[in-house]
């Protein structure tokens, strides 16, 4: 008798993380290394949301999506990464007026 435990991903999904990175040899140490990253990303995901649940359960939705902004962060937007590669810049090769163009053109893009 095979008792799987709860964080188990599903047999489907297992198959589309198989084929996703296209038809490399099965043995390789790079797919197998692939296959098991999002294997413990899912599971992670699975724990942190059950977590949460029990979190949001007693009345504090506020918190548990807080603790998910940390645990989760989603990656800064293509601006949010320029703007800051652009203070990066060393302003002293950069004329100030032609920084501060492109701050503002920067700044009126949409996320």
């Amino acid at each position: 008798m095979t008792q799987e435990h709860p964080i188990t991903p599903p047999p489907e999904l297992v198959s589309k993380w198989c084929y996703e990175d296209g038809e490399e040899i099965k043995s390789s140490p790079r797919w197998f290394f692939s296959v098991c990253a999002k294997a413990a990303q899912w599971g992670a995901d699975q724990e942190l949301e059950a977590c949460l649940g029990k979190v949001s359960f007693f009345n504090s939705q506020a918190l548990a999506d807080r603790i998910r902004a940390v645990r989760r962060p989603k990656p800064p937007s293509l601006k949010e990464q320029a703007l800051k590669a652009l203070d990066d810049i060393s302003i002293a090769s950069f004329e100030q007026d032609a920084a501060n163009v492109i701050r503002r053109a920067l700044e009126q893009l949409t996320d």
